[in-house]
Formats: structure tokens, sequence, C-alpha cells
């Protein structure tokens, strides 16, 4: 039977700002909360544990403000990171299926499982409900993402319990899975990037109702991944078939390429690449391919429009300076 552990966390960082913290560990998880859901959604048990900071002893005043934690009883009650993290996945037994608010808590419990030195439990890849984006694609437009006293007051949910905390987070948004239309957004998972694809065959490919999603490896460079062929195909998201370029993969900024194929089958599909760095510096690749109507192929042109103009600016730039430098002193 499967239970669906709703998780949130409340963490600190350095009081002292960026100069006083560790690399790759930004925050240190000072509590976990969790509630258990059955398959009806029906909470059926919760988990509360204080964590004694070891790292960041001074609780920053930003956390401070929005959790009111009190320190002395956070050094008093909190035990060591390594037990209650052991206590947690004990209680979340095998088979468990994990739904958070947002996309940070799974990443930065794996950061705090790194750096304690213990052997990373969870599956690779990582898939599991964010129910922030799961609102968002049942009552807005499937981008914006709300905060979850917002959502609550939404659903009309008995305030009963304050926010910021752990367990009360993760309570009401248990009380949201259970009253959302849960099975209309089923196969919406997402994807914990922590840990990456490390080969081609570890890479992801996801496929959902209406689009399809790939992961790739790490590469050392933009340009090394933008040079991939498994990186830049274009595939359509319903058939699999390969699919012929009408736009071949441009760039506004660096950071997002876009393209346009066309399925005979299916029609219009558009590429999208989004370029990400690992806590290695290494960059890896996001590809999105999803089926499109008309107005959004308008929007592809104007998008290569502009990157057009962008590189003609550039280029006229570059031959002025070049000009300018080969001037003879007079």
């Amino acid at each position: 039977m499967k239970n669906y552990i709703v998780l949130d966390l409340e963490w600190n960082q350095s009081a002292g700002g960026k100069e006083d913290t560790i690399e790759h560990f930004p925050f240190e998880i000072i509590e976990i909360g969790a509630v258990k859901l059955d398959e009806t959604f029906s909470e059926v048990s919760e988990f509360r544990r204080l964590i004694k900071p070891e790292v960041y002893k001074e609780l920053h005043e930003k956390i401070l403000e929005v959790t009111h934690m009190d320190q002395k009883i956070l050094m008093k009650e909190g035990m060591d990171f390594k037990r209650a993290f052991q206590e947690f996945m004990e209680w979340c037994g095998q088979d468990a299926c994990y739904c958070t608010w947002g996309s940070m808590d799974l990443t930065e419990l794996q950061r705090n499982v790194s750096y304690y030195g213990i052997e990373n439990p969870f599956s690779k890849p990582l898939l599991y409900y964010d129910i922030q984006k799961l609102f968002s694609l049942l009552y807005g437009n499937g981008k914006d993402r709300v905060s979850l006293d917002i959502a609550v007051l939404d659903m009309g949910i008995m305030e009963e319990r304050p926010f910021h905390r752990a367990l009360d987070d993760a309570h009401y948004t248990g009380r949201i899975m259970s009253r959302m239309e849960f099975e209309k957004v089923r196969e919406y998972w997402s994807t914990d990037y922590y840990r990456l694809p490390q080969n081609r065959e570890e890479e992801v490919y996801l496929v959902f109702p209406e689009y399809a999603k790939y992961i790739s490896k790490p590469f050392e460079t933009k340009q090394d991944a933008i040079a991939d062929k498994v990186v830049t195909d274009l595939i359509c998201c319903k058939c699999h078939r390969m699919l012929r370029k009408k736009i071949r993969w441009f760039s506004v900024n660096q950071k997002f390429y876009t393209a346009l194929g066309c399925c005979p089958v299916h029609g219009n599909v558009k590429g999208k690449i989004r370029m990400r760095r690992n806590d290695d510096g290494q960059v890896y690749v996001v590809k999105t391919m999803k089926l499109i109507g008309e107005d959004e192929i308008d929007e592809i042109y104007e998008k290569k429009e502009e990157s057009r103009k962008k590189r003609v600016e550039k280029t006229k730039v570059r031959k002025q300076n070049k000009k300018k430098g080969a001037q003879p002193l007079s």
C-alpha cells in the first residue's frame, strides 16, 4: 500500500552572510516535519523532529522572524541530524511517495545527507509530487506559483495552526492534497536535480500528457552541451518520432534555447532547452518538448528575430571596437 509522505523542512543559514557560508552547504536543517497520508489522502501519522544546529549555530534573523523559533529550546531539545534522518526514513517506510510544497526541500535534505556523510537512500532519479506546481496546474495558469497560506485560503481550509513551522506546513499541504482533484494531475511528476545522470545510460526521459522532459548528463561547458546530438534532437512527445526542424535551435540569452519541429501526425512541437549548473560548476540540460498552437508559433518567430537583431548588433559593436583598436596613434 502506497504512503504519501508530505514533507516540510525548516533550515538555518549563516548569520554572517556569504563569507561564512560553507560551499555546497548553504542551509542547515533544523526541523523536519511530515504527515503520512494513505491512498485516500487521509492523514494516518505525523512526524516531527527538532535538530540541533552544528554548523550555523546562531539562528539567522530572517529565520527567527519567519519561524519564531526559540534558539534556547532548539539547542536544548534538538537532536543530531543523523539520528533525526534515520528515524524519519524508518517512519516513512518502504513504499513512500514524497510530496512537498515547492521544489527545494528534497534537494536541501539530500545536501544535508551528503554533508554528514550519510548514504543517500533515495531513488535515482528521485520523482516526487510538487503540490505547489500541481495546485497551479489545476487552479492557475500552470506557471505562476502561490504561497501555501494563499492556497489554504483559496481552498477554504480552516487555519487552526500557524504557518512557517515544518509540521504545520506539512499538515496544510496534506489538507490541500485531500481536497484537490488529484487524479487530474497524478501523471505530472517532478524530478529532483540534486543527483544528476552521470552517463548517457542514466539520462532521464519522462512523458507527460502534454509534453515530454529530458534531463542530460553533465557537460563541461554550454558549448559542449549544445553541440551534443542527443541534447539537440527534437522528438514528438506523443509518438516519439524524430522531427524535422522548421526552426533550428537559437538563443536570446544563452540560458534558454528554442526550436520548432513538425510531426506529420501530431503537428507542431516546441523544444525548449534550459542550461543549468550543478554544484561542481558543470552544465546540464533540461529539455522539454511540447505540442503547440499557431499563436505560440508566432511567438517563436518573434523571438528568433529578436535573437538575430542581437547578433547583428553584437557583430557591429565588435567590428567598431576592432576598428578603433587598429587606428594608429597620432
